[in-house]
């Protein structure tokens, strides 16, 4: 029984550390997060099967130019055997003469094999070609879904780690507003200050707590568009790791100024895939101005009897080629190849305004991310000036040769500050992902 009770005190604490355990959150870094994404997301799952269709599309189009064998059963039991009249010059006035005759036993039963196979059809080889093709497309969707989900991933994990740090910033804020008006308490008990002074920083308290509650509540609703881009279970904790400032900012002097690197978008090699497709679907009408040659082979035992025991069995055996010809069909064929070449024409219409498109792309992402990499620099300076004005406002203060006023002017000032200094350093690496998302990376 002591063993026993042992067991069960064991399992209760077991039972008991779950739910804690159920609520302690994940926590990603933008890499893990991507990852997670890239296991997870449903987009990338769809482009993955994409591939594995097409890939039976190739072993689909594979064995139709490969030999066909079937095999057939036939059995009939003729409750009444089917017979034909004879005419009265048959009999030669025999009056026992049968007026009719059957040309069918009562039981009959054929099995036979039959195996038909291409010998030429200029469709088929140019059609595998188009299934290979189409198989190497997908492979280049897959590509471009994954750059889109890492990018999506990127731009949902910003804000949260944004709000974040922004919540820790309100926090060192009130810990330090909270300090200053305790102290400034003690002034106007002991009769030093006004209470205009206490109402002044009780009231900036005041804002910065509801402005902390607002970022917290932000907070939460990017957290969970970060769990529904990642596929995450919306119900279950998570957590951002990075730190806003630690994040790589520095750019290379080529991603700036070098050459736009068309080839590096899968948008573009997309659509150089589907001209080659295009072409495959030019070669595939034309060849239907060629002729198509198949072979057929077949072998069957027939038996027929009027019971199982005793008939005859009679075997055949067929060899044949079936030759196809096309002659004329009043414009069809040369209608369909020419249908053909227009499409590819708007395939290449669409492939030059997209050259220009990922120019402008990333021309403009050179620019934005410039100006906000100098709007982060001049934020960050700023922050600086504003962090020691604060400061020696609030020692003046102390002092007693300093006002309140000037306190709560330098601390507003402050907080501009660190809200422009964060939503610089938010814009600088959304512009960064931009230019890298431009550049084809």
């Amino acid at each position: 029984m002591k063993i026993l009770r042992t067991h069960l005190l064991l399992l209760m604490v077991t039972l008991a550390a779950l739910p804690l355990a159920a609520q302690e959150a994940t926590v990603f870094s933008l890499k893990e997060a991507v990852d997670y994404a890239m296991a997870n997301a449903n987009s990338i799952r769809n482009a993955q099967v994409d591939i594995l269709d097409a890939q039976q599309t190739v072993k689909e189009r594979l064995s139709t130019g490969l030999p066909q064998i079937n095999a057939n059963l036939d059995f009939q039991h003729f409750l009444k055997v089917p017979v034909l009249p004879l005419p009265e010059a048959f009999g030669m006035g025999d009056p026992n003469a049968p007026e009719s005759i059957a040309f069918q036993l009562q039981n009959s039963f054929v099995a036979g094999v039959s195996a038909r196979s291409m010998l030429f059809d200029g469709s088929f080889f140019v059609g595998l070609r188009a299934a290979r093709a189409s198989g190497e497309y997908y492979n280049i969707e897959l590509a471009n879904t994954q750059r889109e989900v890492r990018s999506q991933v990127t731009q949902a994990y910003f804000p949260v780690l944004l709000l974040k740090t922004n919540l820790e910033v309100l926090n060192k804020n009130i810990s330090n507003l909270e300090k200053l008006l305790n102290e400034t308490q003690a002034q106007y008990d002991a009769g030093f200050v006004e209470q205009l002074d206490v109402d002044r920083l009780v009231l900036s308290l005041n804002n910065l707590r509801n402005q902390r509650d607002n970022v917290a509540q932000q907070g939460e609703n990017a957290l969970r568009v970060l769990k529904f881009t990642l596929n995450y279970p919306l119900d279950q904790a998570l957590a951002v790791q990075d730190d806003l400032d630690a994040v790589e900012l520095e750019v290379e002097a080529l991603a700036l100024s070098g050459e736009v690197p068309y080839g590096n978008r899968p948008e573009l090699q997309l659509l150089d895939k589907t001209l080659e497709l295009q072409d495959l679907n030019i070669e595939l009408q034309k060849a239907a101005y060629l002729p198509t040659l198949y072979g057929t082979l077949s072998g069957q035992y027939q038996y027929q009897g009027d019971n199982l025991s005793d008939g005859f069995w009679a075997p055949t055996i067929v060899l044949g080629v079936n030759a196809s010809i096309p002659i004329y069909d009043f414009g069809g064929r040369s209608a369909r190849v020419e249908k053909a070449r227009l499409a590819k024409q708007k395939i290449a219409n669409q492939r030059a305004d997209l050259n220009r498109s990922i120019q402008l792309e990333v021309l403009n992402a050179r620019s934005t991310f410039t100006v906000a990499a100098q709007r982060l620099t001049s934020s960050k300076r700023n922050l600086g000036l504003a962090q020691r004005i604060y400061d020696a406002t609030q020692i003046k203060y102390r002092e007693g040769v300093g006002s309140s006023l000037e306190v709560v002017q330098a601390e507003q000032a402050l907080y501009d500050a660190q809200a422009n200094y964060l939503s610089g350093l938010y814009d600088a690496l959304l512009a960064k992902e931009n230019l890298y998302l431009a550049l084809g990376r």
